[in-house]
């Protein structure tokens, strides 16, 4: 064997063993990497084989399903083998696939970030469920999966699809995205470290030992495929989704049948901007050949059928090194530490900074400075540091040291009350970053929405001395902004962005009441609760006025909402913020002779898609004020979804449910003349 040879031997070993380690940690246990590193790594070693083909033997990785089972369940082997899938990762990837596989229909599907499952029904009766385990063999769980409320014990009859002989379904069980952080709560509740992710919850919770343990775990299924079968023959994979559905079995309300290339590029792209839509985690779209012939002729690979493809959206989780950890001040006082990291590029943008929440949570992840760190990034949440990978570290490491004093103003830190996770600065008044964030906030478009005022300018105004707090911010002059450097011009004039401001001030004293219940920053006091703090008392002179129990009683406040609020407006200082508002001008109490007619009220509407006549906040607030409660999310209880373009799996969702849908016209009816006439 020559050097060049043992060498390419020698880089091969290590990448397959690499490989081997951390599939076998995806499928038995927690994994240390990100999907996406793995891919990566997947994709170093089918290219070295590509390179050199001798190197490709029987045993690699690349030929392989899954990883071997390790655990106390029973081995049971599958009546048919279970496939893996190949990945895309872009559209010149994906238009070869497409130009090798031509086909007059393709099903476009979202690839489910759980755990495969495969079910076995004998005459109608489940008979057994397994993992998929290599793929060859898998762990027996039928005791658990009995016990997850979407997987029936009987399939159902059906007069267009009689149940057959013998049917293998192919699924994937997974924890609902608006289910973990219950789930989490509860593991904790218990002694147990949180899950990172919904996919590592499912996996834990589908093998715990007591089936009544994972009853707690709200895991449900989607079944996405079958296996061996007698008795039923489908002649495309939407007629087999179609009698799994008619025997009871639950499938995927976003799964669509396309026609043409262009159609698939368009769902992918569709889903790249919706993936947060979906109730389950998902990384990419599933393109498969619909017609079960033209699968057959296409056939697989050792491990993945050709007929079908993933195509895998930029990753939601990767590592980088941590190279610094430092700490920021809200306007609440709340000092919160954040990664400062090498810059990594993460759902479709780099970022080189993450949240770490408090000093409780950077013990309990276990992170080092100098770490190579798991960070997530979901939709439009600030990155979260997941936890560090333990076995990249060299020694060099070293522990982050909370502050004892404010990085901002020096004042020594402390919890609010004791047991508090979170410390604070109390130096409430005179904090420039507690200041500054707070008039960021009150500028924000859920208080006053002054566009002009960002968190430069808001800097810029307590760092020159301009404004002591947001007491004077409604008393700003021209003369005043001269001794700003956002607001002027080179020449100390007040430029276009400060004229801006104080038009945008002026404007911004006719607001809603509840806008400005908002913008005062009382801690628990947001949009909901200011809305309904000021239904009800109708005056901010009423509401401060009012006891305590008398606040707790507004629907939808409570206790700890009226005692914040009495405890704000107790100090001194506060007080003068709302004389000063109110000497301004500002709204103070709510001159609206009538309130708008209660045509929603107790009814539930989600409103989806693009609607000319209405921003989606105005959407929202169209549906509070007249009673009704604007939801994010469709559900058996929702009473109204309204559809505009684009609308995309909430429409799908809503259909499934049989729930009542409108238009933009019906929209518009419903808000003036309620439920009887829109229906």
């Amino acid at each position: 064997m020559t050097e060049q040879n043992s060498d390419l031997r020698r880089q091969w070993n290590e990448l397959a063993e690499e490989v081997r380690h951390h599939r076998d940690l995806y499928y038995n246990d927690q994994p240390s990497i990100p999907d996406a590193d793995f891919d990566r790594l997947f994709a170093q070693l089918q290219q070295l084989e590509a390179d050199h083909p001798e190197l490709a033997v029987p045993d690699s990785p690349t030929m392989e399903v899954g990883a071997v089972v390790s655990s106390t369940f029973a081995n049971v082997e599958h009546l048919e083998r279970m496939m893996s899938l190949d990945n895309v990762f872009d559209d010149e990837e994906l238009t070869e696939w497409l130009t090798r596989t031509p086909s007059e229909t393709y099903l476009a599907e979202l690839k489910i970030d759980g755990l495969s499952l495969a079910l076995v029904y004998r005459n109608g009766r489940l008979e057994r469920a397994a993992t998929r385990g290599d793929g060859r063999i898998g762990e027996d769980v039928t005791a658990n999966a009995r016990v997850i409320e979407d997987i029936p014990h009987s399939l159902t009859p059906h007069p267009d699809f009689p149940i057959p002989a013998l049917i293998e379904v192919r699924g994937e069980v997974f924890i609902a995205v608006e289910d973990f952080s219950q789930v989490n709560e509860l593991r904790q509740a218990e002694g147990g470290k949180p899950f990172a992710n919904p996919r590592n919850a499912a996996a834990g919770s589908l093998r715990q030992k007591n089936p009544e343990d994972v009853k707690k775990r709200r895991l449900r299924m989607v079944a996405h495929g079958i296996g061996a079968r007698e008795g039923f023959a489908p002649a495309t994979q939407h007629e087999a989704y179609l009698a799994l559905a008619a025997w009871g079995l639950p499938v995927s309300p976003y799964t669509e049948q396309v026609h043409t290339p262009e159609q698939v590029r368009e769902k992918v792209a569709y889903w790249a901007d919706h993936r947060h839509d979906a109730i389950f985690e998902m990384d990419g779209l599933v393109v498969k050949v619909d017609s079960i012939a033209e699968q057959r002729a296409l056939g697989s690979t050792s491990r993945a059928p050709r007929w079908a493809i993933a195509y895998k959206y930029p990753p939601e989780e990767v590592t980088t090194v941590l190279l610094d950890i430092q700490v920021g001040v809200g306007r609440t006082g709340r000092v919160t530490p954040f990664a400062i990291m090498e810059p990594v590029f993460v759902a479709g943008s780099t970022v080189s900074m993450a949240t770490l929440h408090n000093q409780t949570e950077v013990v309990r992840k276990g992170v080092l400075i100098g770490d190579t760190v798991v960070i997530r990034k979901a939709g439009e949440i600030i990155p979260e540091v997941l936890g560090p990978v333990v076995e990249k570290r060299d020694g060099t490491e070293r522990e982050f040291i909370f502050p004892t004093l404010c990085p901002s103003c020096g004042t020594r830190l402390a919890p609010q009350k004791e047991g508090d996770a979170d410390w604070r600065c109390p130096n409430t008044r005179s904090c420039p970053a507690q200041l500054s964030a707070r008039l960021t906030y009150l500028a924000g478009r859920g208080a006053f929405d002054i566009e002009a005022l960002g968190e430069k300018g808001a800097q810029d105004l307590i760092r020159t001395g301009i404004l002591e707090d947001e007491a004077g911010l409604f008393d700003l002059t021209s003369t005043d902004l001269e001794s700003s450097k956002v607001y002027t011009t080179n020449a100390g004039k007040v430029n276009a962005s400060g004229r801006k401001l104080l038009a945008n001030l002026e404007s911004a004293k006719k607001a809603d009441l509840w806008r400005v219940i908002v913008a005062l920053s009382i801690r628990h006091v947001g949009p909901s609760a200011a809305r309904a703090l000021a239904s009800r008392f109708r005056s901010l002179k009423v509401l401060f006025d009012a006891e305590v129990t008398d606040i707790a009683d507004t629907d939808g406040v409570g206790t700890i909402i009226a005692e914040s609020l009495a405890a704000w407006y107790d100090v001194d200082w506060h007080r003068q913020i709302v004389d000063s508002w109110a000497h301004a001008g500002v709204t103070m109490e709510d001159e609206s002779t009538d309130l708008a007619v209660q045509t929603l009220d107790g009814l539930t509407v989600v409103v989806t898609g693009s609607l000319e006549n209405f921003t989606r906040d105005g959407a929202k607030e169209a549906i509070i004020s007249r009673g009704g409660k604007a939801s994010g999310s469709v559900s058996k209880k929702t009473d109204f979804v309204v559809v505009g373009e684009n609308a995309g799996s909430k429409e799908t969702k809503a259909r499934d449910l049989g729930l009542t849908i409108l238009d933009e016209a019906g929209f518009i009816q419903l808000l003036e003349e309620g439920p009887p006439s829109a229906m």
